[in-house]
């Protein structure tokens, strides 16, 4: 039999990990186990580099937006694009291995948003490397290498581009720009995507300091179709140090006519803008997105936590685009990097209170996309728009057949009419509702218009699909489903109010006759069949937030304490525990709402660096998803934030005793700070 720690026990463990991890803004990690590593991302919301426990080795580079159809499901996936930040050094002509490193410490400083490695190689050298995802330059990135000398010494450094696997056609170049004040050289790549669709391109160049004065002579060496480098040697004496960086950019087709000659070009200007620019560029940038902080006064390891998720949802996100982040963002290729409901529900309503401009790109997103979703509901005999469970590059329904979540999971429909709702409601932008938000509602209630089953006064059902539980499919009248579809028939009614159009008389008639069942007990039905069977994440407790379909304190708590016994020890994700804090935080028990706070996400975090994974004791991180939510239980239920037609307010709430004080700073357009202690 299968024995599960207790969720004591796994707090005692983390604890271990992490007791001189109490850094706010700096995650540590000294005892490397290359057997028991999950990477931590470096991104700017385009491009996202996840680390590994080898030096000079990044595990892999991804890029918002960059899909082909290869591997699983039939369907587009994420690619890997060109590892363009690997490197090899030797010392007096022997290559760095892992196995001879000592001290070795790796450090992600969110605050930076940079990774450094430092380590001794033996009695030569100390080497220290960072490398950034610019936060200003959505494709460019920079690794900074410094080399100390302990005596006498010979380095040859390389860097090398090498192609992920799945890609094909690969060309490899090496271009030198001679200029009287600069000498270039460019070493670039191209392949395209396993069918083809894509061309992806990568260059990167050398960054010499001018106080070590001349640069040397790099040279370059094709090793086989696939790897190609640069190089360069230096000596050294004894107490020096020598450093240098690596600029380069990586582009596809899916992002720029010329990718090619675009990775050339953006890799020149950065290093013709040189180290010290692009790094004060990088951290004005964040610093700039710090401003909107979450401030915890009394626990240390939850300030560092929250840190961490709010690090990754601004990582993975960017402004000024229609990209939208998947449940595992840029670090890697969980979920094919496709976009569900995640975004909507459970990402971004934390960056809506904190970065609206960067919440725009999630929405704009789904309305580029709003003439698939038109074309995916009248191939279901339905009008309006009906959204893909899982959506990629063309917003067509991505999900893999044999996944009945494709064909049935309508809810996500609803969720992208709230986000819609959302927007207006958090930025009070008219014509934005009027341009863009407005067709999009408009569109999700024609869907619920037409999806409806209209059976009689009160009972207009919607069957036959898949619950916000997963585990409950082709029901019908989920609660969750038949509340989000009630939602945003009414707000889009409202919608059409104040940009001065007329709504649909219907849209209330549906809202106000779609059914939400109670069991004998008054605890609120999660399907019609529902018989108390445990459940896969929250779906009935969704009512009372983000909705307030059931508002009623007595009410919530009921739905509340019957629901919580039935979710499983694992095997489930980690959004539900953070309603379940939400709501008790909001009906004033504090430290319940902290019991389920740590629940949410503590027995999920994975080693050195407290990745948080999908589920208990899960491998698959970073679970963006649980960070957002995690999030949202901060935000919305200790700080008892709430968004509302006419904009951000503060409610009642309860913080737990640990906690002294709770900052939230530069909330919404109007930049205001909430407190709570």
């Amino acid at each position: 039999m299968k024995k599960t720690l207790s969720f004591s026990a796994i707090l005692f463990i983390i604890g271990l990990g992490s007791l001189n991890a109490q850094d706010p803004w700096k995650l540590n990690a000294v005892a490397i186990d290359p057997a028991n590593y999950y990477g931590i991302t470096v991104a700017n919301g385009m491009i996202g580099v996840v680390s590994s426990p080898e030096p000079f080795k990044v595990k892999e580079v991804v890029l918002a937006g960059a899909y082909d159809q290869y591997g699983r499901g039939r369907v587009s996936n994420f690619l890997r694009s060109f590892n363009l930040l690997n490197m090899q050094i030797a010392i007096d002509d022997r290559n760095i291995i892992a196995a001879e490193v000592q001290n070795m410490k790796q450090e992600l400083d969110m605050q930076k948003a940079s990774f450094t490695v430092s380590f001794d190689y033996g009695d030569k050298a100390t080497i220290q490397y960072s490398y950034y995802a610019l936060r200003h330059l959505p494709f460019t990135v920079l690794m900074d290498v410094k080399i100390t000398a302990k005596k006498d010494l010979n380095f040859n450094t390389s860097s090398v581009m090498e192609a992920p696997d799945a890609l094909k056609d690969v060309q490899n170049y090496y271009n030198e720009i001679d200029r009287p004040h600069v000498n270039i050289g460019l070493l670039t790549s191209s392949a395209k995507s396993p069918t083809g669709k894509l061309l992806m391109c990568a260059s990167n160049a050398f960054i010499f300091s001018e106080q070590h004065g001349a640069e040397p002579r790099v040279i370059h060496e094709m090793w086989h179709n696939n790897m190609h480098l640069m190089k360069f040697s230096k000596k050294i004496k004894a107490g020096t140090e020598y450093s240098y960086a690596v600029v380069g950019s990586s582009i596809t087709s899916a992002h720029h006519d010329d990718p090619l000659n675009e990775a050339e070009r953006l890799t020149i200007f950065a290093k013709l803008e040189g180290r010290d620019r692009l790094l004060s560029f990088h951290q004005n940038a964040w610093n700039e997105l710090w401003k909107s902080d979450i401030k915890i006064e009394g626990d240390d390891q939850s300030q560092q936590d929250v840190h961490s998720m709010l690090y990754h949802l601004y990582s993975f996100v960017r402004e000024g685009t229609d990209f939208s982040p998947s449940p595992m963002g840029l670090s890697g290729l969980g979920y094919n990097g496709h976009v569900f409901w995640d975004t909507e529900l459970w990402m971004y309503p934390a960056l809506l209170v904190l970065q609206p401009k960067m919440a725009k790109s999630l929405v704009e997103y789904r309305f580029n996309r709003l003439e698939a979703a038109k074309k995916n509901a009248f191939s279901h005999g339905y009008k309006g728009a009906m959204f893909p469970w899982e959506s990629a590059a063309s917003g067509v329904e991505e999900t893999p057949v044999w996944a009945l979540s494709g064909p049935f999971e309508h809810h996500i429909t609803a969720c992208v009419g709230i986000a819609a709702w959302n927007y207006y409601c958090v930025t009070q932008d008219k014509e934005w509702l009027k341009e863009k938000g407005w067709p999009v509602l408009k569109a999700v209630a024609d869907f619920w218009a037409s999806r409806v089953e209209r059976n009689g006064p009160g009972k207009y059902d919607i069957k036959n699909v898949v619950a916000a539980d997963e585990w409950a499919e082709n029901v019908d009248n989920n609660a969750w489903t038949n509340a989000a579809a009630k939602a945003v028939l009414n707000y889009a009614t409202e919608a059409a109010k104040i940009i001065g159009t007329t709504a649909d008389t219907d849209w209330l008639e549906v809202a106000q006759n779609i059914p939400i069942q109670k069991m004998e007990n008054g605890v609120t039905k999660e399907h019609a069949t529902y018989k108390g069977e445990g459940i896969k994440q929250a779906d009935v407790n969704l009512l009372s937030y983000p909705l307030k379909e059931v508002e009623d304190p007595k009410e919530v708590l009921k739905d509340l304490e019957y629901y919580e016994k039935r979710i499983p020890n694992e095997g489930t994700p980690a959004m539900t525990q953070a309603i379940f804090s939400l709501l008790y935080a909001r009906l004033g028990e504090g430290e319940k709402a902290y019991r389920f706070f740590q629940e949410g996400y503590l027995p999920n975090l994975n080693p050195p660096f407290r990745v948080i994974a999908e589920t208990k004791g899960g491998t698959n991180p970073y679970f963006a998803t649980g960070a957002g939510g995690m999030i949202q239980s901060v935000l919305m239920g200790f700080g008892g934030l709430e968004i509302t037609p006419k904009g951000i307010v503060q409610i009642k709430s309860a913080l737990p005793k640990k906690w002294k004080k709770l900052t939230i700073s530069n909330v919404g357009i109007l930049k205001k700070t909430f407190v709570v202690q």
